[in-house]
């Protein structure tokens, strides 16, 4: 079961648009963290400071709110681990095939208005939807 969580959900959404704006404000970019990782990956890009200070941030902030509150959102998955790992490589397939990840598309295209981006949106629903539609109702899994 998943536990709706309206309040932490809206705040967690808005510190992700507020990071979105205030990195396209600042340095004119586009907050997609798959393209800011890909350029921490040698040969690292001539901009890999604020590459770095993002993702340090998106990893150390839940970290610092659980070590300051002790605030945890419990997370288990009866997903195998090897059908983890398999999703994890279609899903940076298709970061790589779609010129971008949900958060540059989802977050920051759509708010753009790009066309691209809101097809690549709608491609990720979709293909969100149909994949657990086949998994607990046709194979009959998780």
């Amino acid at each position: 079961m998943t536990e709706f969580t309206p309040w932490l959900s809206l705040l967690g959404g808005s510190l992700i648009g507020f990071a979105a704006v205030l990195l396209m404000a600042f340095h004119g970019r586009i907050a997609g963290m798959t393209g800011i990782l890909s350029a921490l990956i040698p040969p690292l890009s001539s901009d890999w400071g604020w590459r770095a200070a993002f993702i340090v941030g998106a990893i150390g902030a839940p970290a610092l709110i659980v070590g300051l509150t002790g605030y945890t959102i419990p997370f288990e998955s009866p997903t195998p681990a090897p059908w983890l790992i398999v999703g994890g490589l279609i899903a940076g397939a298709g970061a790589y095939f779609g010129s971008g990840c949900t958060s540059g598309h989802g977050v920051c295209g759509m708010a753009r208005v790009s066309p691209r981006s809101i097809v690549a949106t709608l491609t990720f629903m979709a293909s969100t939807a149909i994949t657990v539609f086949v998994i607990r109702h046709v194979i009959g899994g998780l």
